[in-house]
């Protein structure tokens, strides 16, 4: 630094110490202010993080099929919230379950895993299902997409079906929700069926508060409590998983009284509409309230329908039903609804599964994935968006129960017990088996198939990421005290 004022000889030493001091204090001042600036501009970046924290509503439908609703082509079913929903967001029409049946299916929702990583891909004495009073369910070593998101301050709610084990250390309560009111497992599996089994429990948190429950009566209450804990927690970002009861397990599901008889489609069609009545009330509220724009809604289902004798569900255009690794099986209907976000009337074929709910939510909400465990679903956040329509995926396995039945990428799907290759995007039906044509396809797929048992495991082979369900050695069962 010069001084530019004359000065005498003399006073130099005494100039020269004083441009010496007001260069420090100039260093000091510019030091604080760099400071000062870094604090604000890491501020901006928490405000910014925390407007990106919108709430989310999973709606789960159970054992409802791909062609149930009308946005994925039902003639039987009048749905019209729901297929608003899917005109005003994002139709997916590769949506994957990683099961056939609820357990399985459920469990990946939950981790981002699949069952077998989870060790619930089916259980000792169980089966492909847990049953009541069973011993097993999930273990306390996992985390949940709640236990995400509380990370982050959400207020967390499963209403619902829960069905990943009825003893108190595996309720979702245990499991990062703050809240929890429904059933702990399905509404078929009544306390006359099988010697032992309780009448059907409604739990709130970790009691019973009614037993039997009146079925007919689920989804409007379920309904009822979504819009509540909405009002409840409207001022911070909240996370509701809706597990519906319904279309449900028997061969005549329920339904409450201004829907009972009023479908095409006999009680099945009568809980589908309802369900659909219930997607109107919740994003109704959301709208009175202003938030609409703040949540995203995923809608969809845990597996396909099964078959029954009576009028029932409907896989269309796939040919096959639920409890089976199959398309009609596992693919199932998905609508995603985030108004300004979600660009309006877009559909995506891109492959893709419920195990990706957990990491794109995480994205979302700003927040990280758990680092000592491996996820196998992936941030869907760009494709919902609108800025990218191209699969995370290589492969994606089909598993029944414990045998791995097929594998898929995102053009190419190898069924594994004949050899059959099928172009998905030319013949989602599967009709025309191209594997002659196409052998380095079928090298690649069985490359990935070989990967999938050295590490998830296959039959009676143990994967090396395979992992074990939670274990109660007495288990006691829910009963109304």
């Amino acid at each position: 630094m010069q001084i530019t004022s004359p000065v005498e000889s003399s006073q130099l030493n005494v100039v020269g110490e004083a441009s010496v001091s007001w260069g420090k204090v100039r260093g000091i001042v510019l030091l604080s202010l760099t400071f000062l600036l870094s604090i604000a501009s890491a501020s901006v970046k928490v405000a910014e993080a925390d407007s990106q924290r919108p709430n989310f509503i999973v709606i789960l439908c159970d054992n409802l099929g791909y062609g149930d609703v009308g946005c994925f082509g039902s003639q039987a079913h009048r749905t019209p919230n729901i297929d608003q929903l899917a005109a005003s967001g994002l139709k997916l029409t590769n949506f994957y379950s990683t099961s056939g049946v609820c357990t399985p299916a459920r469990a990946s929702l939950q981790t981002g895993r699949y069952p077998r990583r989870v060790g619930l891909h089916e259980t000792d004495i169980d089966g492909a299902v847990l049953r009541p009073v069973s011993h097993n369910g999930l273990s306390s070593n996992e985390i949940t997409i709640a236990e995400v998101l509380k990370q982050r301050g959400y207020a967390t709610t499963l209403i619902g079906k829960w069905h990943l084990g009825d003893q108190p250390q595996f309720l979702p309560t245990r499991q990062g929700y703050d809240e929890y009111f429904g059933l702990p497992y399905s509404d078929d599996m009544v306390g006359d069926k099988r010697p032992g089994w309780p009448p059907l429990p409604l739990m709130e948190g970790e009691d019973v508060i009614e037993a039997p429950v009146d079925r007919n009566l689920l989804t409007k209450r379920y309904t009822e409590r979504v819009i509540q804990f909405i009002e409840t927690h409207q001022q911070q970002p909240f996370f509701v998983l809706l597990s519906h009861a319904m279309p449900g397990s028997t061969p005549q599901p329920f339904a409450s009284e201004e829907f009972r008889g009023k479908s095409l489609n006999g009680a099945w069609g009568d809980s589908v509409e309802e369900i659909d009545w219930s997607t109107g009330q919740i994003v109704n509220k959301l709208e009175q309230l202003g938030i609409d724009d703040e949540t995203l809604i995923v809608w969809t289902s845990d597996n396909g329908a099964p078959r029954f004798r009576t009028p029932a569900g409907s896989n269309a255009p796939f040919a096959t039903w639920g409890y089976s690794a199959t398309e009609g099986g596992q693919r199932v209907p998905c609508v995603v609804h985030w108004p300004t976000k979600v660009p309006a009337g877009s559909v995506s074929d891109v492959l893709c599964s419920m195990m990706d709910i957990l990491p794109t939510c995480a994205r979302l909400a700003n927040t990280s994935l758990p680092s000592n465990h491996i996820i196998d679903g992936y941030d869907l956040s760009e494709v919902l968006l609108g800025r990218k329509n191209s699969s995370p995926y290589d492969a994606f396995y089909y598993y029944l129960r414990g045998d791995l039945q097929a594998v898929r990428g995102p053009q190419w799907k190898l069924q594994l017990t004949n050899g059959q290759l099928f172009d998905m995007r030319s013949d989602p039906l599967e009709q025309v088996d191209v594997s002659a044509e196409h052998p380095e396809i079928v090298a690649a797929l069985q490359d990935f198939a070989a990967r999938a048992r050295d590490e998830l495991g296959d039959g009676e082979q143990i994967g090396t990421g395979q992992g074990t369900a939670g274990y109660e050695a007495s288990p006691l069962p829910r009963l109304l005290r």
